[in-house]
């Protein structure tokens, strides 16, 4: 999945697309992009059908209506927010940040359909192992400083996904390279592919 963030909803815009163009299929725009909800729209209504368009940084219920009125067809929190509870009332797919065992088993029992283990840099591969071991059942997905060798790493460790931000979209949502961003985005989906 590819995390967009940008000082502007054009810049989300036009990374996030970028991200679908080179074969990505998740794409969550996170809320602190001002104008998040607009690039969300945005990118729904012009990304490919196969493409899901998410909402990250979601926290409360207010965003959750404000996203799924926008097209959002899943949530990403970085806790374990009010939005949680919303957005399955809502019927949205749903990742909950958690980082203790304890959260994960609390974002699963309030319908949490993936674990967001954040922020995953922090703790590394082998902490998920840890994880996986008393809770197989956990679907977990790395989120926060991941880059494409540690998401191999995280899958190899048990991950049914993982989340990419700033190394993969660097400078693009701020009037960078969107050849260079494509190309980074293709890389990434490469070389997940084979751990997968």
């Amino acid at each position: 999945m590819a995390i967009v963030r940008a000082p502007d909803a054009d810049g989300a815009v036009r990374a996030a697309l970028a991200v679908c163009e080179a074969g990505i299929r998740l794409v969550e725009i996170s809320l602190t992009t001002p104008g998040g909800v607009d690039a969300i729209a945005k990118v729904r209504a012009e990304a490919p059908p196969a493409v899901l368009v998410g909402a990250g940084t979601v926290l409360t219920a207010r965003d959750v209506d404000d996203v799924r009125v926008a097209g959002a067809e899943f949530v990403v929190t970085p806790a374990l927010a009010e939005s949680v509870d919303a957005a399955v009332a809502a019927g949205l797919p749903v990742a909950a940040g958690a980082l203790s065992p304890s959260e994960a088993v609390a974002a699963v029992q309030r319908g949490a359909d993936v674990v967001k283990l954040f922020p995953a840099s922090a703790v590394g591969p082998a902490y998920l192992r840890g994880l996986r071991d008393p809770l197989p059942g956990v679907p977990f997905m790395a989120v926060g400083g991941i880059d494409a060798e540690a998401a191999r790493a995280f899958l190899a460790a048990g991950a049914v996904a993982v989340g990419v931000g700033g190394p993969l979209v660097g400078d693009a949502a701020t009037g960078g390279d969107l050849a260079a961003l494509r190309h980074r985005a293709q890389e990434l989906v490469s070389a997940t592919s084979r751990t997968t």
